[in-house]
């Protein structure tokens, strides 16, 4: 990866099998401009082309994972200009195949904390905190907070996080199951990296049609999930890594993927 090519992010592959993005905007505590963005998307897919990747660590900081969205950029904007800018259209994260981890360490506020819970897990620091404080500028959360965090803390806890401007620590983010685990700031991102090791280590196509099958668990009822689950299990026996891990497994050996 070429971080010449981005001005607000960092990216690295600190070990086989883990692309690792690093919101790089400290002095604005990596406020979610349209540019940062858009950098982050193409790094997303970047990554997800990869077939040496296996799993993706997003991060910001040790003092912030993301404060919110870049209200300077925002506040002059109208309804056309959010509208052309499709400011909150984050469907290009979503579409990511592969795993994304997310690394949080300090605030997670607002765009931060909407983009922390698009990913597929949450890791925190001891010091992560999470919000959605948009009711102070008059506004609502606009990029999946009113829908994913009622989905992961339920009403009413969302409903006065929301309203009130309550914020989550991360012991009560780990209670309410919005986060994974907690681990010392100098140790998150590591632990992190470990996670998303285990993870890369597994059949890239299992993997895939594993993620897409939990999440229409949010989106489809009951029988519909299950029947999307079911296509998902059934199409894994025309991989050469389902032959492969079985007789692995059969022969009381490791298993070798060809994610294919």
């Amino acid at each position: 990866m070429d971080n010449k090519a981005y001005e607000t992010i960092l990216v690295e592959i600190p070990v086989a099998g883990v692309g690792l993005i690093r919101l790089n905007r400290p002095r604005a505590l990596n406020a979610l401009s349209s540019q940062l963005v858009g950098e982050l998307f193409t790094a997303l897919e970047a990554f997800d082309a990869d077939p040496t990747i296996g799993c993706i660590v997003l991060t910001g900081n040790e003092r912030v994972f993301a404060a919110g969205a870049d209200i300077k950029q925002m506040s002059a904007m109208s309804v056309v200009d959010m509208v052309r800018a499709d400011y909150t259209n984050w469907s290009r994260m979503q579409h990511i195949s592969k795993p994304i981890i997310a690394a949080v360490s300090g605030h997670a506020l607002g765009g931060g904390c909407e983009m922390a819970m698009l990913c597929d897990l949450i890791v925190a620091s001891e010091t992560a905190s999470f919000g959605q404080p948009e009711i102070n500028l008059g506004i609502i959360p606009g990029a999946g907070g009113t829908q994913r965090l009622t989905r992961a803390v339920g009403k009413a806890l969302a409903m006065e996080i929301c309203l009130t401007d309550r914020r989550l620590s991360a012991q009560e983010a780990l209670q309410y199951g919005l986060v994974n685990h907690i681990y010392p700031v100098e140790t998150y991102l590591d632990e992190t990296i470990q996670l998303a090791q285990k993870i890369a280590a597994k059949s890239q196509i299992a993997v895939r049609n594993l993620k897409q099958a939990i999440n229409k668990a949010f989106e489809l009822s009951l029988s519909e999930g299950l029947a999307f689950e079911q296509h998902n299990f059934y199409m894994l026996f025309a991989t050469e890594d389902q032959k492969e891990g079985m007789t692995a497994f059969l022969e009381k050996r490791a298993p070798v993927w060809k994610h294919r």
